[in-house]
């Protein structure tokens, strides 16, 4: 890529000029800002080489100039602004480019991955309530990072760990017992997970009308929580489930899976998958052995309860409960076993976790208890911490039901999208099914980029009604713009399907900006994936979308009487369309053709 290839010829420069070795890592080359893109493409910051060349700022980027037109051949003139090298790059190279790329459907893509595994995990629902706008955040970034993994060259696993079994799943499935009344997604016309999620609202509801009740008549809210007889019988239930007991274990298969299907349905729409799905009740068990194996190491140790801990006070860290004095297990003994199972399964380069930074400290305390028992691959553990999903009115909470469920929210999206594009015109000629799915697209594509485009590491609040504007740092802007550029190509017919052999005089502004901003597109793919971060692809195909359009307003394409540049223009608009769908597809995200 050319600024490689800059940073390349100014180490050479730099050694024939100064006679100094400096690493090409040091030099810093940048798109040159618009206020001085006339004098230069890409900017090499030269302030770091005074010490160097003992000379000005200006001297030294001026000798450098020099220098660098006779070694780099792509590279046409230069300007210096202070400490700025600012270098022009031939109209050849970018013809070369725009020729050699314009009709390939993968640019920017590997189409051979190669290497270890990164198994990455994303989505870890649990099996007592319906998906909900965190999890839509958790599953549309995992799936992103997994698909930018792949598109720069890693070899990926998807996989999901379900939450399938814990004192959590037990009280949902307690509520049913004393309440249900035979109540199933089929007699109720609920969906599986939403139905299970009811009775874990119950629960919580039964249990806080009985707490009250016991402080009423004179216990404190230690006692009362002690007291409680829904609270002992999960508790027992639990007992029972990893006893094996075949009544509890029956019922618990029979809910899981009406929540499994719910899933099923919800994972669909949003467009996730999985290569792998484990199940804590499959990986508790490896977990228990591992604490075992910890206890005879000495690394672990037993309480006078019988509970299992690990002291890693010395760490900066604290006490962590493993085992509890029952012998039920805890999130940390299966995610041990998983862990291990993961290692076992797939000898990963790699092990993302994709969840929210509220377990920030739970991933620290796993990596380092793997440390301690001398998994040799523990270093390999990344947890991508996430900032949590926010709404107008404040955080959500499952017990008291007030979370905004995936499938709700996917359904306000479509009817929105649906409202604001009939309102816009952009229907005029689409029959009634073309309509839906034009309705179906927009608003996942608004949904799906208005979370994307955030910092992973950032909170964020989420408003709907901003997602889906036609005209800002949205997914429908970016679909809307994809659309105008096959409508210009359909227009076109033939001449947009032809091998382009592109000369021409000189290269416009417009034209030179955004064949450059495309030109970039293989190095946002490896920067996002590098960085965990679609929010680096999603503001960048923002700012193409942005570039197109001016290019599109500042130029005329079909009416454009020079035969060269308009096939010129043609050829831009046709890769300027192939970086959106690629780039929108790195996202889970779909354009449509018409709009």
């Amino acid at each position: 890529m050319i600024i490689e290839l800059i940073a390349s010829a100014a180490v050479k420069a730099v050694n024939q000029l100064f006679g100094a070795d400096v690493p090409a890592s040091q030099l810093a080359v940048q798109r040159t800002v618009p206020a001085f893109r006339s004098q230069g493409d890409f900017s090499l910051v030269v302030f770091p080489l005074l010490k160097i060349s003992r000379k000005s700022p200006e001297e030294t980027a001026g000798m450098l100039g020099i220098e660098l037109l006779k070694i780099l051949p792509q590279a046409e003139s230069f300007g210096v602004v202070k400490g700025y090298l600012n270098i022009k790059i031939a109209k050849s190279y970018w013809e070369t480019f725009v020729e050699e790329t314009c009709l390939s459907d993968h640019y920017g893509i590997c189409s051979s991955p190669k290497g270890k595994p990164v198994v990455v995990e994303y989505s870890s629902p649990n099996t007592n309530k319906p998906l909900h706008l965190g999890h839509i955040r958790n599953n549309l970034l995992g799936y992103s990072v997994a698909q930018l993994l792949r598109a720069s060259g890693r070899n990926v696993v998807k996989v999901n760990l379900v939450n399938d079994r814990g004192i959590h799943i037990c009280k949902s499935m307690l509520a049913w017992k004393l309440s249900g009344k035979n109540e199933t997604p089929e007699n109720s016309g609920k969906k599986g997970d939403k139905l299970v999620g009811d009775y874990y609202v119950l629960f919580d509801k039964m249990y806080k009308e009985e707490l009250a009740e016991l402080t009423a008549r004179g216990m404190t809210a230690e006692e009362a929580e002690l007291a409680s007889g829904m609270m002992q019988q999960a508790r027992a239930m639990l007992v029972k489930w990893e006893a094996r007991d075949e009544e509890t274990l029956t019922l618990w298969n029979t809910m899981n899976g009406w929540v499994y299907e719910g899933f099923d349905v919800t994972y669909k729409r949003l467009g996730v998958d999985f290569d792998k799905i484990y199940y804590e009740s499959q990986t508790y068990l490896l977990g228990k052995e591992i604490v075992e194996e910890g206890l005879s190491k000495g690394v672990l140790y037993r309480k006078d309860d019988g509970s299992v801990w690990i002291d890693l006070t010395t760490d900066g860290l604290d006490e962590k409960l493993l085992l509890r004095a029952d012998g039920t297990s805890v999130y940390m003994t299966q995610d041990l076993g998983t862990a291990q199972l993961r290692a076992n399964d797939f000898d990963p380069d790699n092990l993302v976790y994709v969840v929210g930074n509220e377990q920030n400290y739970h991933f620290d305390v796993l990596k380092l208890i793997l440390k301690k028992l001398g998994r040799p691959w523990a270093d390999s553990i990344y947890h991508l911490s996430y900032g949590m999903v926010e709404l107008p009115e404040g955080k959500m909470k499952s017990r008291e039901g007030t979370v905004v469920d995936a499938d709700d929210l996917m359904d306000e999206m479509v009817v929105t999208a649906r409202s604001m594009t009939e309102e816009l015109g952009k229907i005029d000629d689409l029959n009634s099914p073309e309509a839906a799915e034009l309705f179906r697209i927009v608003g996942m594509g608004a949904l799906k980029y208005f979370i994307l485009k955030v910092d992973p590491r950032k909170n964020m609040l989420f408003n709907p009604n901003e997602s889906i504007d036609f005209n800002g740092n949205t997914g429908p802007f970016i679909q809307y713009t994809y659309a105008r550029i096959k409508s210009v190509l359909r227009k076109a017919g033939e001449e947009a399907e032809e091998h382009y052999t592109i000369s021409v005089p000189d290269l416009l502004a417009p034209e030179t900006n955004l064949i450059i901003n495309l030109y970039q597109f293989h190095d946002v793919v490896r920067q996002a994936a590098a960085e965990y971060s679609p929010a680096v692809m999603a503001n960048y195909l923002y700012e193409l979308a942005r570039e197109y359009n001016v290019f599109y307003h500042e130029l005329s394409i079909l009416k454009e009487e020079n035969a060269d540049r308009k096939k010129l223009r043609l050829a831009v608009s046709a890769l300027t369309a192939t970086v959106i769908k690629n780039g929108m597809a790195l996202l889970g995200i779909e354009v449509p053709v018409r709009m």
